[in-house]
């Protein structure tokens, strides 16, 4: 993390833009865990595919695609997730920008840190507001995405 900071702020990107440019970059990370789960994919359905007629359009469509469900809800749900809860990153790349730009989460830990002792309880109830809303869009991602995420868990499970 400090030596992102140093990086970034030898380019002047101490802000949204150097932020957004590292979290982008963690698709790399993603790149690599899904490779890893498509290579569990076994080739003989492909090839079983392929000697029933399936063009290689309707194998990725049909069949690769079905199968890889876990990994894209994984991927789509920590692609999402690390950004939107990420204090520690956010606040060593912003911490000099004052109170106008931060993110959600920043933002809610300077308002009953930053301020004096007694503001803390008076912003208390705006705070656990803002957690809530922090929380309702990761909430209501999983909720879509559990059934797949359930499923690729399991994925295996039974013998038949």
């Amino acid at each position: 993390m400090v030596a992102l900071y140093y990086v970034l702020r030898a380019m002047n990107l101490t802000n949204f833009i150097g932020l957004t440019i590292v979290y982008v970059s963690g698709a790399a990370l993603a790149f690599f865990i899904a490779k890893g789960f498509f290579d569990t994919i076994p080739m003989s359905i492909d090839e079983a595919a392929m000697i029933d007629g399936a063009n290689k359009w309707q194998i990725f469509s049909k069949i690769t695609l079905p199968l890889s469900r876990p990994i894209i809800v994984y991927t789509a749900l920590m692609a999402f997730i690390a950004p939107w809860v990420d204090y520690i990153f956010s606040s060593v790349i912003l911490g000099g920008m004052g109170s106008k730009n931060m993110t959600v989460v920043y933002g809610l830990y300077s308002m009953v840190t930053y301020n004096n002792v007694g503001n803390a309880v008076v912003f208390f109830p705006a705070f656990v507001a803002g957690c809530v809303i922090v929380a309702i869009p990761i909430t209501i991602l999983f909720i879509i995405m559990q059934r797949f995420y359930v499923n690729g868990i399991t994925a295996g499970a039974d013998k038949g």
